[in-house]
């Protein structure tokens, strides 16, 4: 029997940041939109990462959208999250340390991005997080961006080191390393994107990092139980149908954006006419005009994966 996995099993959400015309926090956008999620059944959620722009926020707004997330999040059964992006391994920890005062205990770690990490440099960075503070837990954000792909193999390890490392995310869609990922680290709760949970779900126990199926939430939890029942039949519909919603995405966005939360923020609006579109600079976001035509594709393509109303 595989052991048991250090989190539990189900769709993990980002929650996007909103911000004014002069790029200050729109709190109050931002509540509302947790909230939403929270609403419809979601109840794994975290700020900060690629699509939560935490490798563009401040000191000070780290702290104030922190204490807001928190703020929305600490309702019962409810498991949030706090991001950490940095170039700086020592404003990594002071992070961790400052968000802990706020009430915070899960995070999610990213490899610093300037140069790829070897070996013991790996090493240090989980030391100086997982090792030095016991008490929480902690995901790994496993993405190109950062020069490094960690491989199943030294998941278990770090994971046989780390008990308070108890989960990853993945946007692979390779059969062979989500294989990896189940067998060499089962302990650990693999989150993975819309396309490759599809394949992932059927070789084991995995969870849902939810992005463009969270245009419909209810129809996203479908997908994440079709997995999880290993209902083929209808997990293979909903995916054909994200896959084409993508490449639909990606038509009408063009060149014109490329940040991931550039894409996250038209779901946002899709749900809240108020979400602002605009990402922190230097990062281009997507046009009204061009969120009108993704909205019309959709409608006119697949209008069941818009947001139910009322």
């Amino acid at each position: 029997m595989p052991p048991p996995k250090r989190y539990r099993c189900g769709i993990l959400a980002t929650c996007c940041v909103p911000w004014h015309a002069d790029y200050t926090f729109a709190e109050d956008i931002f509540r509302r939109s947790v909230r939403h999620q929270l609403a419809h059944g979601i109840r794994d959620l975290y700020i900060f990462g690629t699509a939560g722009e935490g490798y563009a926020v401040t000191e000070a707004q780290f702290d104030a959208i922190t204490r807001a997330f928190l703020a929305e999040t600490r309702g019962d059964g409810v498991q949030s999250m706090v991001g950490l992006i940095s170039l700086s391994l020592p404003t990594v920890i002071e992070r961790i340390e400052r968000a802990r005062a706020l009430g915070a205990r899960r995070f999610q770690l990213t490899l610093p991005g300037w140069g790829g990490l070897r070996d013991p440099e790996v090493e240090t960075f989980f030391r100086e997080t997982c090792g030095r503070f016991p008490e929480c837990e902690f995901l790994h954000y496993n993405l190109q961006r950062t020069g490094r792909i960690l491989t199943g193999a030294e998941y278990g390890r770090l994971a046989a080191h780390y008990p308070n490392l108890v989960a990853t995310k993945n946007s692979t869609t390779d059969e062979a390393r989500l294989r990896s990922l189940l067998t060499d680290a089962p302990q650990l709760q693999h989150f993975i994107t819309e396309v490759g949970f599809a394949k992932a779900t059927v070789l084991g126990e995995c969870g849902l990092l939810i992005s463009l199926a969270s245009t419909n939430l209810a129809l996203g939890r479908q997908y994440f139980r079709a997995g999880h029942e290993r209902n083929l039949a209808l997990l293979g519909t909903l995916q054909q149908e994200l896959a084409e919603m993508l490449a639909d995405l990606l038509a009408v966005v063009g060149t014109s954006a490329h940040m991931d939360g550039a894409y996250d923020k038209l779901f946002c609006r899709l749900h809240d006419p108020e979400f602002p579109l605009r990402l922190l600079p230097p990062y281009a976001s997507v046009s009204d005009a061009t969120f009108e035509r993704y909205a019309a594709e959709l409608q006119a393509r697949h209008p069941r994966w818009l947001p139910a109303r009322g």
